[in-house]
């Protein structure tokens, strides 16, 4: 047995069953030794944006990581856009990074670089395997690093001839185990009920890993007892969603807006959250988005056990026999007639099957949709954590994986999907039950607002050939076409809502382009 077979083995004993990959000369032993292991899917990403995007939307969707095979530094540094995603969405990945053999790195070949160095500001943990031997015992270390919470990404580079020499002796093993989550903590518990108890407006802030069905429907039993709102970050890994789920409200993008939202709470309660920041700085503008005089307190980190931490919440509230508000059942009617932003949301909510998967990077062409779809058939809603635009597609794509039983619905603005288009192709080969909304107003309609939101509302024709893409125009349904995947533009409400049905009713790859 050699190298790449001890890392192929160690990773199917401890269940990593998903290879996203995009290799080179350095990883062609690893890839071979694909051939020799059977439970391993392999899925082949044409830029490493996709591989590491997919990684995280599978991890979003199981919690498990899958193993990401990348090409030496700059096949890495090609990924790194979405590994800084997955690592805000405490998405726990395994990332082989393929590297020199040993003895060729000192002789600075044209692909040398300093790949520790660059994996280290993406990565919880960082290990350079020194020969095959130490191969299974890395890789079970990557494994667990990995899985400690909240979930962490984990990157392991193998030099080529770790890969290719033969052990010394039998290759043992390691079983990577499951790392215990951090308990509650009983006087954080105590001082929340407390000051629950006593605030007038108080919110309990629920970050990723306290939004999906569970976690909810203790947060839920909470809000029932002490009159609490139920927020999230704006940026949120996963949200289990629609009509039977406990609904959680997210804190505005925009400024202004996230401030007076949160303006009224003397109280806010972090389950595994940060206190509300704005995203950029502005001149002349606050930082901190909640009132100075709100008391801010910790239930849980991110690294303990938020859903034991809102049930221990629950018990010290008396709270375990109250009943937990969730969303009605409300499907939005079809509107018809001129196709607007205003009408996306119902078009959307009228369109979802149970079950559904959403990944939305709408950018500002979606602020609408979230309120529309409350009362939708019950679904998931996944959306950028680190602000790394061109994340929604390679998620898509990992999230279609993990669930091949359920319809992956993508809402992409024109600008950001031109980040990853390669994405539509995995899809297409894959055959993923995936539909892909490209909201097309030909320009990135965000920095219009940002230019406003820094001081310059006029800016000239310069200016302006950075901020639009109109010249030419895009064609995403030609561009889809030629990597496979099945497309139509649509310009009116009415074909929009056909083009949802059709896409809705038949399984693999679709894209709608949606011309506002």
């Amino acid at each position: 047995m050699n190298g790449a077979h001890a890392l192929m083995s160690t990773l199917t004993a401890n269940g990593v069953d998903v290879c996203f990959a995009n290799p080179g000369t350095s990883e062609m032993h690893f890839v071979a030794a694909l051939d020799d292991t059977e439970g391993m899917r392999c899925v082949l990403g044409l830029f490493e944006g996709t591989v590491t995007g997919a990684a995280d939307g599978y991890a979003r969707m199981t919690g498990r990581p899958a193993v990401t095979l990348l090409h030496l530094g700059p096949g890495m540094a090609n990924g790194l856009s979405n590994l800084h995603n997955a690592l805000r969405a405490q998405s726990p990945i395994v990332n082989v990074i393929g590297d020199h053999a040993t003895y060729h790195r000192h002789l600075d070949a044209p692909l040398t670089s300093d790949i520790e160095g660059a994996a280290r500001p993406f990565s919880h943990w960082v290990r350079t395997t020194p020969d095959a031997d130490s191969v299974a015992a890395d890789t079970a270390a990557a494994v667990r690093e990995s899985l400690r919470r909240p979930g962490r990404i984990a990157s392991l580079i193998l030099p080529a001839d770790a890969a290719w020499n033969e052990l010394a002796g039998p290759v043992s093993i390691p079983d990577a185990g499951m790392p215990d989550a951090a308990p509650a903590d009983e006087l954080a518990v105590d001082a929340a009920a407390r000051l629950l108890a006593q605030a007038t407006s108080p919110a309990l802030v629920l970050g990723p890993g306290a939004t999906l069905d569970e976690p909810l429907r203790a947060a839920g039993k909470i809000a029932a007892a002490t009159g609490c709102a139920l927020l999230t970050p704006t940026m949120t890994a996963r949200i289990t969603r629609g009509a039977g789920r406990v609904p959680v409200r997210r804190i505005p993008y925009v400024v202004e807006d996230a401030q007076k939202f949160l303006s009224g709470f003397d109280l806010l309660v972090m389950v595994g959250a940060k206190a509300p920041v704005s995203f950029f700085a502005y001149p002349e503008r606050p930082s901190l988005l909640y009132p100075r005089d709100a008391q801010i307190i910790d239930l849980a980190r991110a690294d303990q056990d938020l859903g034991g931490a809102l049930e221990a919440l629950v018990d010290a509230l008396g709270a375990a026999g109250q009943e937990a508000a969730v969303a009605p059942a409300a499907t939005p009617a079809t509107p018809t007639g001129e196709l607007t932003i205003a009408k996306l949301g119902a078009l959307i909510g009228a369109a979802l099957p149970e079950n559904a998967i959403v990944v939305d990077e709408s950018i500002t062409s979606g602020r609408t949709l979230v309120a529309e779809t409350e009362g939708a058939a019950p679904h998931d809603w996944l959306v950028g954590t680190g602000g790394s635009i061109g994340y929604a597609m390679p998620c898509a794509v990992g999230a279609a994986v993990a669930c091949p039983d359920r319809k992956v619905v993508v809402l992409e603005s024109d600008g950001s999907a031109m980040y990853q288009p390669q994405a539509l192709w995995t899809a297409a080969r894959e055959q993923l039950d995936m539909v892909v909304l490209i909201f097309a107003n030909r320009r990135y309609n965000i920095l219009h607002g940002e230019m406003r939101n820094v001081g310059v509302p006029e800016f000239g024709a310069k200016a302006r050939a950075l901020l639009d893409i109109d010249n030419p125009a895009i064609d995403f349904v030609s561009l889809a076409a030629s990597l496979g995947v099945p497309a139509t533009a649509v310009s009116t409400a009415d074909e929009l809502a056909a083009a949802l049905g059709r896409a809705m009713a038949e399984r693999g790859p679709a894209l709608i382009e949606v011309r506002l």
